[in-house]
């Protein structure tokens, strides 16, 4: 068997096992902390392979081993590698407490509505735009991507970074930071956990499921459900096959340009992604501010004109739905497909727009396709009958970023 030890914040159960052990393997401070037995092996993680083919040799030989990790080794852990190489009947976990559990506990929050993410060894955007998307985030943190790079990419945002180092040690810290405070600060390499909170919504209502909330019961919701003027919103039959193409799920970060009532916004932010509106009018600004409250999910809105609004926008979305119109909407399509990761889904009411939207699309090196939207709606008329209510044509485009050069899917 292989013990797997997990040393939490606490006196870890199965310490007992490394005297017994012919092979011990784990973190330098994790080897240091035990007594490894005269003659037996140690191994200091570092690149995982090397470790895991000693590891092999050892239970080749049928030779008890230790494997020493911090935690929970089974929640983001080592445990994983451990049972895609040996087996789960070959392991024998022992686990300690989760750093996440130990960060919320120093909080005092709960965290059964808590979404976890963890930026050790990924690409440490798909845990900014969770902490975008999400009122209560714990990150596993990791080189490039610890307090200092989240505070850096969440400026402005309505955030309390809680930075945990050393949990459980004695010289444990837990400081409460805001973003901007986080990214002017070296904090070294003992970070633990970071918690990212928007306060007001911390305390979310009683679960049953723990982690990310329930997905929404239903999508391309009716116009009723969202506060707009004279119409001019996003036709639910449009947003379903826009929302269909934009794809939007949690790690992502989708713009909505031209957003109108920012029903686009809104309904990919409940979907899981984290999304910014764009919108030029005043106006506009606080209806789209109303409809994320009204749906309980958070949208960042700017209010600029759409060309102006681009170049201030730090990070590349992954996707981008453009609608309004006007003598700027190739240019503005154009803008967004030569920043957009993996598509760009544009609305238009006017024929004359599409062959230069559908240029810009091409140009910027994206696979496009479209369709024309033509729908008749039940309506009912005196005498208890039902005629069909045609609403406007719509153009919607769509350009695709090509396998190839897409970066990464977010986890």
């Amino acid at each position: 068997m292989i013990t797997v030890v997990g040393t939490g914040t606490g006196a870890p159960a199965g310490l007992q096992e490394v005297g017994k052990a012919a092979l011990v393997v784990g973190g330098r401070r994790h080897l240091d902390a035990v007594d490894v037995p005269e003659g037996a092996e140690r191994v200091v993680l570092g690149p995982l392979a090397p470790a895991l083919d000693t590891v092999a040799t050892y239970v080749a030989q049928e030779r008890p081993v230790v494997v020493l990790a911090s935690g929970d080794p089974g929640f983001f852990g080592i445990v994983r590698a451990l049972a895609e190489r040996f087996g789960p009947q070959r392991l024998d976990v022992r686990p300690g407490v989760s750093s996440v559990a130990v960060a919320f506990a120093r909080a005092g929050l709960p965290w059964d509505d808590a979404v976890v993410v963890s930026a050790h060894g990924r690409d440490p955007r798909t845990a900014v735009n969770v902490c975008r998307a999400h009122p209560k985030v714990a990150v596993l943190t990791g080189p490039g991507a610890g307090p200092a790079e989240l505070g850096a990419a969440l400026r402005g945002e309505r955030r309390v970074l809680v930075v945990a180092s050393e949990l459980g040690a004695a010289g444990e810290s837990v400081e409460r930071v805001t973003p901007e405070e986080a990214a002017g600060r070296d904090w070294g390499s003992t970070v633990s956990v970071v918690l990212c909170l928007d306060e007001e919504r911390a305390l979310g209502p009683v679960r049953t499921v723990a982690g990310l909330g329930a997905r929404p019961a239903g999508w391309a919701l009716p116009e009723a459900e969202f506060a707009h003027r004279d119409s001019m919103i996003t036709k639910f039959e449009v947003r379903a096959l826009a929302l269909a193409r934009l794809g939007p799920r949690p790690g992502d970060l989708v713009w909505d340009v031209g957003a109108g009532s920012g029903s686009v916004a809104v309904e990919c932010a409940r979907l899981g992604a984290a999304a910014v509106a764009v919108e030029r009018d005043a106006d506009g600004v606080e209806r789209v501010r109303a409809n994320a409250a009204a749906h309980g999910v958070g949208v960042r809105v700017l209010l600029s004109r759409a060309r102006g609004a681009l170049d201030g926008l730090g990070d590349d979305p992954d996707a981008v739905f453009v609608g309004g119109g006007g003598r700027e909407l190739p240019a503005v399509v154009g803008a967004c497909a030569r920043r957009a990761r993996r598509t760009v889904v544009v609305a238009m009411a006017a024929l004359d727009r599409v062959p230069a939207a559908r240029a810009e699309l091409t140009d910027a090196g994206l696979t496009c396709d479209g369709v024309l939207l033509q729908s008749s709606r039940l309506a009912p008329l005196p005498g208890d009958v039902t005629r069909l209510a045609a609403t406007n044509p719509v153009f919607l485009l769509w350009g695709v970023r090509p396998p190839a050069h897409s970066e990464g899917v977010s986890e």
